[in-house]
């Protein structure tokens, strides 16, 4: 566990020279089961529920929650490690989202997409045309031949570290939840998904089992057909929670 702000964990890892896969060669695989030969290689290492979308899981109108974990035996270093990433994950650390300071959790949300659920990436943020301005996601996938918006969310306490209450985990999953509902009202025909992710990247797993349980506490009409991912990310991970 983290003892102090900014001393961290190292936990095992896929080093920095594994080959990592190109966008392409995951088109090409995504023709084979998705369950088998993931995750791909990358930086960090996922382990956990990996491959375990299909097809029929963006046309059911039932809401999931699939649980991983990404670990890091060191911090990311924008731009010197973008050749370490996917093609769609250099590309989303290439281009300015909207605003804020989430650019680093898409992308390595997008990287968790790519390495588990053999996602390309279509558009991003300001990319995506909306026919009616107001709530946006974060980016847009293909995933087993469907189109798929990903809203992305964090979830950790400053200073880093403490209690992840409840209250806080109810708060920030039914507003997240409550603004892919609008961006799904609001985007164009022409960009419009078959079902939306939320991506919530949790500092520890504490925090991951509190925000699974406050998914759990949320009326249906608030889940809707949301997939939720839940990302409890460990070791050299702050560049998560703290990129400009």
């Amino acid at each position: 566990m983290r003892v102090a702000l900014f001393v961290f964990v190292v936990t095992g890892c896929s080093g920095s020279d594994v080959p990592v896969a190109s966008d392409a060669s995951i088109a090409v695989d995504a023709a084979t089961d998705a369950a088998s030969g993931v995750p791909l290689a990358g930086f960090g290492q996922l382990s956990g529920m990996c491959g375990v979308l299909a097809a029929m899981d963006f046309t059911s109108a039932t809401p999931e929650l699939i649980r991983d974990t990404f670990a890091f035996e060191r911090a990311y270093v924008d731009p010197a490690d973008r050749p370490l990433l996917t093609m769609g994950g250099q590309r989303l650390a290439e281009v300015p989202n909207a605003g804020g300071s989430s650019q680093l959790s898409e992308v390595f949300a997008f990287e968790q997409l790519a390495r588990c659920e053999l996602a390309t990436l279509l558009k991003t943020e300001t990319e995506i045309v909306y026919s009616t301005m107001g709530k946006m996601t974060d980016f847009e996938v293909s995933i087993a031949g469907h189109k798929v918006g990903v809203s992305v969310t964090r979830a950790m306490t400053y200073p880093f570290g403490g209690t992840y209450t409840l209250d806080a985990a109810n708060m920030l999953i039914a507003r997240k939840l409550g603004d892919i509902q609008l961006s799904t009202a609001n985007v164009s025909a022409q960009d419009h998904w078959d079902k939306q992710i939320l991506a919530i990247l949790a500092w520890d797993d504490p925090t991951a089992e509190t925000m699974a349980q406050a998914w759990m506490s949320q009326p249906a009409n608030v889940k809707a057909d949301t997939i939720v991912i839940i990302s409890s990310t460990g070791g050299d991970d702050v560049f998560i929670y703290s990129n400009l």
